[in-house]
């Protein structure tokens, strides 16, 4: 009852003070209230104490306008308003004043919210301005300044941190700038009390990391006495983000474990060890045979697998996912392969189809283009169990496409497909299959951590022996007749290349044109009839697509033009120069795996990495990084490092990532430690149901978060 009691009174706490509605804090009222939930989503007391500031400024420390230099970011000035006067008209209108100290002057100048702030000016006037400082004209200037009227700060007046909060145009122009959200701010800071801002951390945890409590750290996030206070005001609501974030997660982990039933492959047998010891066509890697024991002991618990397999390019994932097909075969299971793009689909099943020629096992391939007698007969075979592996694309997820006995559904390059349309694929089969996802693109483990931490993981971080390691290196245009020429001496050689062109997404006809007039360059260079050349790109029907991909494959053409659409899993052996066009368009990850496309054989392979005159910064270190290493996973961590998680393909869907504080780039140490604070709690108390984590459950459920995307099944 003690326990019931607790937990109303803490929802109680929680929904009467910050669940009020803004427009009844002071200082607030209706049109400011409709302006903040329009702009930045403030529509309770605790939205506004989760907007937390950008930066803290010394109201005691006011500057000279003599300092002001071109190397100058954020100051704060004070003196006499000289002038103002409202110049132009329609868009050109601008209010422009002058700010007079014993050293200089600083011209001000206001674009927007211009007869509101006119109304504060009084010439003759002192005032304190704060803002980013520029120069016009020679003439040092702020543009939108914060400006209130300066009261001298008394002597021996301790340092005062003034929050600085973000704000947007539309509500500066309602006088609700950086400055005027502190106010609002410190009126709820006022009114709220240590239980209305109840623990969420059991309370050993907060004791053993020496944390602040909720109430303190929030009071002192916003407004610090000292830069001490605040980074540990900052280190302990970071902490908090991530400890739930990973609380959450595992809570899903284990409790779908332990409620989730799946198929049991109870043995090791004869299609397995047959293809394993006669026809395995090299020795598996340490890293394969690993993760193939972690597949093993998955699938032998009797409990779904939900299993995520990164591997760099050419790790040899698709081996580890054909010996789990035949482990499932001879435990009397079928198994489904999906991709996203026919292409791969297609791949994947003459590769396959080839390893298991001398085994007596039926695999069949379905997309959107298997003509109509051939899916049929498909179909009829899924449903009597006498295709055993079905290779496919999103086709395989139709409704008419069912199973006799379904049970591993491996999913290639699984960022490429919905959840729903995953779940879909569970549903054919009594009790939910095993799920091995697989991505070439390797993961940041932090990032692991976060978007997948609710999966298991297994990492392949080693190429199979005999590979060589691809030699990249960046070339500007002036040098393409350079690069024409070793590309010829490679055809010579009898060896294949690619040359890939930026696939534009906001302008497909852009690009269309781009491909059409590289098309044409490569020709002029390579003219038939002494050079054959392939053509892909994302326009050209379904079975042109497939009859330029396989003469590449085949050898009958010794040059293939393609956009992006090659990027993931074409796989041949003999192409030994990759040369991407105007590398600098394309992002770290990207131009990583297209450069898996060679390199897969024998030979010596290369990259040339052609850019234009104009790259950026962080294009030239983009090339830079690619030039000087081949390791997916530093890669991935550069990747990570320079565009943040909420830019990598896939991680905008995660709810594991909203963070407003924490950064899984920055906070690694923090992170780690919020993993494993959560799982040691999680793994005592799999419901949260111990007197100490009542705090952290009735949190969670106050929060109603969602599940990160990464849940499968």
């Amino acid at each position: 009852m003690a326990g019931r009691n607790h937990k109303s009174r803490l929802i109680s706490n929680l929904t009467t003070i910050l669940s009020s509605p803004i427009e009844y804090l002071k200082g607030v009222g209706p049109l400011r209230a409709d302006m903040l939930k329009k702009e930045l989503n403030i529509f309770t007391f605790g939205d506004l104490l989760n907007h937390f500031p950008l930066r803290h400024i010394d109201k005691t420390k006011v500057s000279a306008i003599k300092e002001i230099n071109a190397f100058t970011d954020f100051i704060q000035v004070a003196g006499k308003l000289t002038h103002y006067e409202i110049i132009g008209a329609g868009r050109s209108r601008r209010l422009m004043a002058q700010l007079k100290d014993s050293t200089g002057v600083l011209e001000l100048t206001w674009f927007q919210g211009i007869s509101w702030v006119e109304k504060g000016l009084h010439i003759g006037s002192d005032y304190l301005v704060f803002g980013k400082t520029g120069f016009f004209n020679s003439k040092a200037q702020m543009v939108h300044p914060e400006i209130e009227v300066f009261v001298p700060a008394k002597a021996g007046a301790k340092a005062f941190l003034e929050p600085v909060y973000p704000s947007t145009e539309k509500l500066k122009a309602r006088g609700l700038n950086g400055r005027q959200l502190a106010k609002l701010t410190y009126v709820l800071m006022g009114l709220l009390q240590p239980k209305d801002l109840p623990e969420n951390i059991p309370e050993h945890i907060i004791k053993e990391l020496k944390l602040l409590s909720r109430y303190e750290a929030f009071a002192i996030i916003h407004f610090p006495t000292s830069e001490h206070l605040y980074n540990k005001a900052l280190e302990r609501l970071k902490f908090e983000e991530l400890f739930i974030a990973q609380v959450r997660l595992q809570l899903v982990r284990l409790q779908r474990n332990n409620a989730s039933k799946g198929v049991l492959f109870e043995k090791v047998g004869s299609y397995f060890n047959d293809f394993y010891n006669k026809y395995l066509p090299f020795t598996l890697t340490g890293a394969q045979k690993r993760v193939l024991k972690e597949i093993r002991n998955d699938t032998a618990r009797g409990r779904q697998m939900n299993r995520l397999l990164q591997g760099d390019v050419g790790s040899g994932k698709t081996m580890v996912a054909l010996l789990s097909m035949l482990l499932a075969a001879d435990n009397g299971y079928q198994s489904c392969l999906m991709a996203p793009t026919e292409i791969l689909a297609q791949q994947h099943y003459y590769g396959l189809k080839d390893l298991l020629k001398a085994m007596p096992l039926e695999i069949a391939l379905l997309t959107g283009s298997t003509k109509s007698a051939e899916r049929k007969r498909i179909l009829k075979g899924l449903i009597e169990d006498s295709i055993h592996f079905v290779v496919g694309t999103h086709a395989v997820i139709e409704e008419v496409v069912q199973f006799k006995n379904l049970g591993l559904v491996i999913v290639d390059e699984q960022h490429r497909f919905g959840v729903a349309q995953r779940a879909r694929l569970w549903e054919k089969a009594k009790l939910p299959p095993h799920v091995l996802v697989m991505t070439a693109t390797p993961i940041p483990r932090t990032l692991a951590m976060t978007a997948y931490g609710d999966l298991e993981y297994s990492v392949m971080d080693e190429l199979p022996p005999g590979r060589i390691p691809i030699t990249t290196v960046q070339r500007n245009e002036m040098a393409r007749a350079n690069v024409m020429g070793f590309v010829k001496e490679e055809i010579d050689k009898g060896r294949q290349v690619y040359f890939i062109y930026p696939l534009i997404e906001e302008s497909e006809k852009l690009s269309f044109e781009d491909l059409m007039q590289g098309y044409e360059q490569v020709k002029s260079f390579f003219p038939e009839p002494n050079y054959k050349i392939s053509m892909l790109h994302g326009r050209q029907p379904t079975d042109q697509k497939e009859t330029n991909m396989q003469r590449f494959v085949k050898g009958d053409t010794q040059i293939m033009v393609s956009t992006t659409v090659i990027e993931v899993g074409v796989n041949v052996p003999n192409a030994s120069v990759m040369v991407v066009e105007s590398a600098e368009k394309f992002g770290l990850s990207q131009l990583h795996q297209l450069r898996g496309r060679v390199g897969r054989g024998t030979e010596k392979s290369f990259c040339i990495l052609l850019t234009g005159s104009r790259a950026s910064k962080e294009a030239k270190e983009r090339i830079n990084i690619m030039c000087a290493t081949n390791d997916g996973f530093k890669i991935a961590e550069k990747d990570l490092e320079m565009r943040g998680p909420g830019d990598i393909e896939g991680t905008r869907q995660s709810g594991a990532l909203n963070f407003k504080l924490a950064s899984i780039v920055n906070d690694k140490a923090l992170l780690e430690m919020a993993k494993e604070k959560a799982e040691l709690l999680v793994e005592k108390d799999l419901y949260l149901e111990a007197e100490a984590n009542q705090p952290l459950r009735h949190f969670m459920q106050s929060q109603k978060m969602t599940h990160g995307w990464s849940k499968i099944s």
